[in-house]
């Protein structure tokens, strides 16, 4: 039986199934499953189904990602989010846009102790969003705003995304989340410059907010101790050398359960609440894991990863334009595909390819990770999108991707120069050491 047929078919039928509405972790894993049994023997796919999941579920490296989720359940459910978009109110809510910038802003703090793009849009809709229709914020404008910021979500650190492409690359988590730092900053820059240039066009989308009194900024900035200690905490605990990354997520998880009964925020039915959502959410991530490990089980037995990475190394073109296609790939299957899927079944073929041309490891890292952010606000499926409209049902699921447009721009233009300039992702690693 052709390899390649069989390997294609497994694509078509993987797409098929998400087509459909299986999900994509459930469609990965049937296509994995049944294609090892149709190359070797039904009994072999059926160990493969018993010993993976077990094996992926049991992973100590992979408990960062359920503690990390867990920490921002609890920052959450303890208001520190509101925090964060009060200061961000107090600071810049008197000028045009002012209530756009303090989302983006509030969205970037929340990052530093949440690391979930998702987690970040669904908490700031209920936050911001109201308050931006009170002010009379145009609707799609408002919430493209909010999906957009969210994704900076998994490039400040602590991020998921980042702990599943070091964990399965063997690269330095450490210095993967410092190299996300600069990055992160840059699209909030990016952000903001584009709520500006969108509010001198067009002042009546934007009203300006109320004017606070310096004594009134000061307040809300005494109030963000508790994020920036945990912020501190968390990242000085692993550069430091005091934590591993697993144990600062399972540290930094116990510190913001802590913070919030001392802050009197967490009492038994919030405390319920995020340990429900933190289990929701790492249980769909973690169905998507065993379903890339199963699909990812059939692609090497297929040798679809091995030629892959062969045709894209003998590409007749520079590794810069070998670059620039894997990007446009990951921005086709940004449209169709959730970033964690993403992640898991690209990597394994690209990044071999990447090392080979003499790419940075760790700049790549960020690099794959800007390209799968653009997937959260992008036409047709778009994480974020859905989320915010399953919270304002009254908004279009058209009239928010008009929304993020601009920042969808600013994002490209935030692609180009990362990829003109290394250094800007990869001076703050290398200050860490070898």
């Amino acid at each position: 039986m052709d390899r390649d047929l069989v390997a294609f078919g497994g694509f078509v039928a993987m797409f098929a199934l998400m087509a459909v509405r299986v999900p994509i972790g459930v469609a990965m894993g049937i296509v994995g499953v049944a294609g090892f049994a149709l190359l070797t023997k039904f009994g072999t796919a059926m160990n493969l189904l018993a010993t993976v999941p077990l094996s992926v579920l049991t992973d100590y490296n992979l408990s960062v990602i359920p503690m990390f989720v867990l920490m921002g359940a609890f920052a959450s459910h303890a208001g520190m989010s509101r925090e964060l978009y009060g200061a961000g109110l107090a600071w810049l809510g008197h000028r045009r846009g002012g209530l756009a910038l303090a989302t983006v802003a509030a969205c970037a703090g929340f990052s530093a102790i949440n690391g979930s793009s998702v987690a970040t849009a669904a908490t700031m809709t209920q936050v911001a969003l109201p308050e931006m229709r009170r002010a009379g914020y145009e609707p799609g404008l408002s919430t493209g705003v909010i999906a957009a910021g969210g994704t900076i979500g998994i490039m400040i650190p602590p991020s998921v995304i980042f702990v599943l492409y070091g964990i399965m690359t063997e690269n330095d988590l450490g210095k993967l989340f410092a190299a996300g730092v600069v990055p992160g900053l840059l699209a909030m820059l990016g952000y903001f410059t584009v709520i500006r240039i969108i509010g001198m066009r067009n002042p009546a989308a934007m009203p300006r907010g109320e004017t606070h009194t310096w004594a009134e900024r000061i307040a809300t900035v005494r109030e963000l101790w508790a994020v920036a200690l945990l912020f501190l905490f968390v990242l000085g605990g692993i550069y430091g050398g005091i934590f591993t990354v697993q144990e600062a997520a399972g540290m930094g998880a116990a510190g913001t359960l802590l913070i919030g009964i001392l802050r009197g925020r967490l009492r038994a039915r919030e405390i319920r609440a995020a340990l429900v959502d933190a289990l929701r959410v790492s249980s769909a991530i973690m169905l998507i894991v065993v379903g890339a490990y199963l699909f990812g089980y059939f692609l090497t037995i297929t040798q679809f990863t091995q030629k892959a990475v062969e045709l894209l190394v003998n590409l007749p073109i520079s590794a810069y334009g070998v670059l620039a296609l894997v990007m446009v790939g990951y921005l086709i299957l940004g449209a169709v595909m959730d970033e964690l899927a993403m992640i898991l079944l690209t990597v394994p073929i690209v990044y071999p390819a990447m090392m080979q041309l003499g790419f940075d490891p760790i700049w790549f890292g960020v690099i794959i990770v800007m390209a799968v952010t653009f997937g959260m606000i992008c036409p047709p499926v778009g994480m974020n999108v859905f989320v915010i409209n399953s919270i304002a049902r009254d908004v279009p699921l058209g009239r928010i991707y008009r929304g993020t447009m601009p920042f969808i721009a600013a994002d490209v233009v935030r692609l180009v120069l990362l990829c003109a300039f290394p250094a800007l992702s990869l001076w703050l690693p290398r200050t860490l050491g070898p």
